[in-house]
């Protein structure tokens, strides 16, 4: 974004000089008079060398959704006591620690001050606000129930990141444990290994087959030690690029998720509780279905998952009812399809879908408890199995030793 250097009057008639960053000139002026500056001069910045080194390194941030939980409960609370949208976001502006959001908010904040709506003001942060976000915000302007809308956010929101707390805090343990487990194995591979096999080497005997192997493995992995370390940050970044890049390989990853044996059971939970309370909330918002749909799409964070309720969307469209495409896309189960149709009968859509998001949540949760139960053992198994095969291996050609040494004496 470009900057803009001024002379402005204030009010007090002192002439104040600086630099603004703005989408265009226009743009810098109006945000310059909404600050009730009287504009003197004003052009576009010439940026010198150092200028652009420092803004090369300099790093902005990023806006997390704890940013976003925390800010909707704030704003709520704020526009429910009757403070002006303007000053509330003045306050939280203030307020915000992190720099990147503290600069989306005066963004916002100058944006509604010269005349758009809040909804149009956010919209320009995608990576702030998301398109539910602000397809709430803006049903909440036009039904005028913008309080009531933002403690719907704020609760949606809440619920959303305590159910990925949930999953993150099932796959934190094994993961932590894996990554000590294969390092103490490459270091003692790498490091280890080769001592035992000077020692062996010295003894002139034929080794037993499976320290042989393991010898022949810490070879390959000393020698290219460089490389085994590189892979897994290179393998990393390149199924990162692929699953961004590439939706045929996306779409095969997403499918493949979803049939894991045991993982693939708890994110088809996760998808339905996300589904029905995304889809619930908009609902009950007063977005209109389909744009609710699309928006639910979009956030769904799995391509197949997304393409369902796409298809549902197209169902709708031509006069169909929600729950059919549903059902035939075999990602939600036959209860949560028969709870949407009565929903549909009863034109009680939005409470049915926050009570199956409900349920769901609590599935998630006593599935979340019963694989760290089950991870925990087998994790520890698999340690044990890496270590002993190593510790076995380094020790059966000890025990030859220890017989040629009785034969000779014997002899």
């Amino acid at each position: 974004m470009p900057a803009f250097a001024y002379k402005a009057k204030g009010v007090d008639g002192a002439v104040l000089e600086g630099a603004i960053e703005a989408e265009d000139q226009r743009a810098a002026v109006d945000r310059l008079r909404n600050q009730k500056l009287v504009i003197l001069e004003i052009g576009e910045k010439q940026s010198s060398p150092l200028d652009a080194i420092t803004k090369m390194f300099k790093s902005k941030g990023k806006v997390t959704s704890k940013d976003l939980v925390l800010f909707s409960r704030q704003l709520s609370t704020l526009v429910s006591a009757g403070v002006p949208i303007v000053q509330g976001l003045g306050i939280l502006e203030s307020q915000a620690e992190n720099p990147a959001f503290k600069e989306v908010l005066g963004a916002v904040r100058a944006d509604i001050e010269s005349g758009l709506s809040i909804s149009d003001a956010l919209k320009k942060h995608p990576d702030a606000f998301p398109d539910l976000y602000c397809s709430m915000i803006k049903a909440g302007e036009l039904g005028g129930i913008l309080d009531t809308i933002l403690e719907r956010l704020t609760s949606y929101l809440e619920n959303s990141e305590a159910l990925k707390a949930k999953v993150k805090s099932a796959m934190m343990y094994p993961a932590i444990v894996l990554s000590i487990c294969a390092a103490v194995t490459v270091f003692l591979m790498v490091f280890v290994i080769p001592t035992f096999k000077a020692i062996f080497e010295s003894f002139g005997a034929q080794l037993p087959g499976l320290t042989q192997a393991l010898i022949d493995v810490s070879d390959f992995m000393k020698h290219f030690f460089p490389i085994i370390i590189a892979m897994p940050f290179v393998g990393f970044k390149g199924f990162t690029w692929g699953y961004k890049n590439r939706p045929g390989f996306t779409k095969f990853i997403d499918a493949q998720v979803l049939k894991a044996p045991i993982f693939g059971i708890i994110l088809k939970k996760v998808a339905v509780a996300k589904f029905t309370r995304t889809l619930g909330t908009l609902i009950k918002s007063g977005v209109p279905i389909l744009q609710a749909l699309e928006t639910v799409s979009q956030t769904a964070g799995n391509v197949v998952v997304s393409e369902a309720i796409l298809s549902t969307r197209e169902s709708i469209r031509e006069g169909g009812h929600l729950s059919d495409p549903l059902k035939k896309s075999g990602i939600f189960p036959n209860m949560v399809t028969s709870m949407i149709s009565v929903g549909e009968e009863t034109g009680s859509l939005d409470i049915m879908l926050q009570k199956i998001a409900d349920f769901y949540d609590m599935e998630v949760d006593a599935a979340v408890k019963g694989l760290t139960s089950l991870i925990e053992p087998l994790v520890i198994v698999v340690m044990g199995l890496v270590i002993g095969t190593i510790v076995i291996a380094m020790f059966m050609p000890m025990f030859g030793l220890g017989e040629l040494a009785s034969n000779m004496e014997g002899k």
